[in-house]
């Protein structure tokens, strides 16, 4: 209800503006109204054809939305939406015209189908194209609006969902593996089991602690890997040979939290850790990423693995940089590259990852755009002299070929400022400052 009052406004005040603009053709080729009630009359007769005409068009277009929601401009579909426009247009006009010859002035149906004449349509139809050029553009531009802003509060949503659900992964998973060795501790060796209990409660705490952190320095996460490595010491004794980077270029550059201790966790769970076997884990400085390396030397009975460590570390990264985790293996070591990240990296920036990330697609948009508007342009221009012909032919008096040109005139400057982004009022890009003003502004 509130959507038609809202329809109903605006079909009036066209339907003004159309009766204000015919009146001063009309009256500038010499016609005027013999008296005030016959003004009053002409004005109601227009504002009901506008309304009618509006409203059917309105209803028409959401129809056409909800069939095409993502293509309804797609010339294919805009042919349709054309065709099928005018065709209840002209319906439209017709029953209006049973209603006001018929029913307000009295005459007989079969009076009125014998005096009908293609002419009688001609002012009603280009009121009609004025009209209905008005409403697609409105329109149009609203609803492109209200889904782009919504397709970007759904990306940055879902994106930031990701990384927690990703975070969160990492509590149940780390705290299970800990008390599994906390309790084979317990039966081998109580001393050991209440020196592994005082560091795990110390990890356990940095744990909490970066939990809502997306980055850390790579200072912070070594040491917590030191802290770490002396859990798996008290549990292995001599059987492990860590060794962490002897020099860092930047101690303040940045790393995903907890990255290492997955995979030093990795490194043991999957190899053999014995005195007459020691695992080698060396943490190393290359080429920009923190490189961890370990010895091959496999367990010989090993459960199938589930590899959410490993994923864990490669989706996190690539919702932050461009840059991949490296996993290289061979028969003899087994090596995984996380990428050091610039301390001022900026998290979740999800606009601009999102727009590099789709190159292609938006190259490929751009071209359809491009494309669909010069088709729209060279019809445009074919038919200009197809409406001032019609307008010669009807006799009518005054040159009503100039609303259809002008109204669908309109929706070319609108095409024009869609596809190339610029709007002569606002500048460039305005649609793409509005549309992160109202996402920082919901926010």
């Amino acid at each position: 209800m509130k959507h038609l009052l809202k329809d109903l406004g605006k079909a009036l005040f066209v339907g003004s503006l159309v009766f204000i603009i015919i009146g001063i053709i009309e009256y500038m080729n010499g016609h005027t109204y013999n008296s005030g009630r016959d003004l009053l009359v002409g004005f109601l007769y227009n504002q009901m054809y506008s309304v009618v005409l509006y409203i059917v068009n309105a209803q028409y277009f959401g129809f056409l939305l909800k069939q095409f929601p993502n293509s309804v401009f797609k010339i294919k579909n805009l042919f349709k939406g054309l065709l099928g426009g005018v065709t209840i247009t002209l319906l439209s006009i017709f029953l209006l015209r049973i209603f006001t010859e018929v029913v307000i002035d009295g005459r007989s149906i079969s009076e009125f189908m014998a005096s009908e004449r293609i002419e009688n349509y001609y002012i009603a139809f280009v009121i009609s194209v004025v009209v209905t050029s008005i409403f697609y553009v409105a329109y149009y531009y609203r609803n492109k609006q209200q889904n782009i802003v919504t397709e970007q509060k759904i990306i940055a949503g879902t994106a930031s969902a990701k990384f927690d659900a990703l975070k969160n992964q990492l509590d149940p998973h780390f705290l299970f593996n800990s008390l599994n060795v906390l309790t084979s501790l317990i039966e081998e060796n109580p001393e050991a089991a209440t020196r592994f209990t005082t560091t795990l409660s110390k990890v356990y705490r940095y744990v909490l602690e970066q939990k809502s952190k997306e980055l850390v320095t790579l200072e912070e996460e070594l040491k917590f890997a030191e802290l770490y490595m002396s859990l798996l010491t008290v549990r292995f004794e001599d059987s492990i040979v860590y060794t962490p980077p002897s020099q860092l270029t930047d101690p303040q550059a940045k790393v995903v939290p907890l990255s290492l201790q997955l995979l030093l966790e990795n490194a043991v769970k999957h190899n053999q850790v014995m005195p007459s076997k020691k695992l080698y884990i060396t943490i190393s400085e290359e080429n920009g990423s923190l490189v961890v390396t370990n010895n091959m030397q496999p367990k010989q009975v090993l459960k199938e693995s589930t590899g959410i460590g490993l994923r864990n570390i490669r989706d996190r990264y690539a919702l932050l940089t461009k840059r991949s985790v490296i996993i290289q293996e061979n028969r003899k070591e087994f090596s995984v590259a996380i990428p050091i990240l610039s301390e001022n990296i900026k998290f979740m920036n999800t606009s601009d990852t999102f727009i590099s990330e789709k190159k292609y697609k938006l190259a490929k948009k751009r071209v359809e755009k491009l494309k669909g508007f010069y088709i729209h342009f060279g019809i445009y221009l074919i038919c200009i002299p197809g409406f001032i012909y019609l307008n010669f032919l009807s006799e009518a008096g005054f040159p009503w070929a100039i609303f259809p040109i002008v109204g669908w005139g309109i929706g070319i400057t609108n095409h024009a400022s869609e596809t190339f982004n610029y709007n002569p009022f606002f500048g460039k890009n305005w649609e793409e400052r509005k549309i992160r003003e109202l996402m920082d502004k919901d926010e």
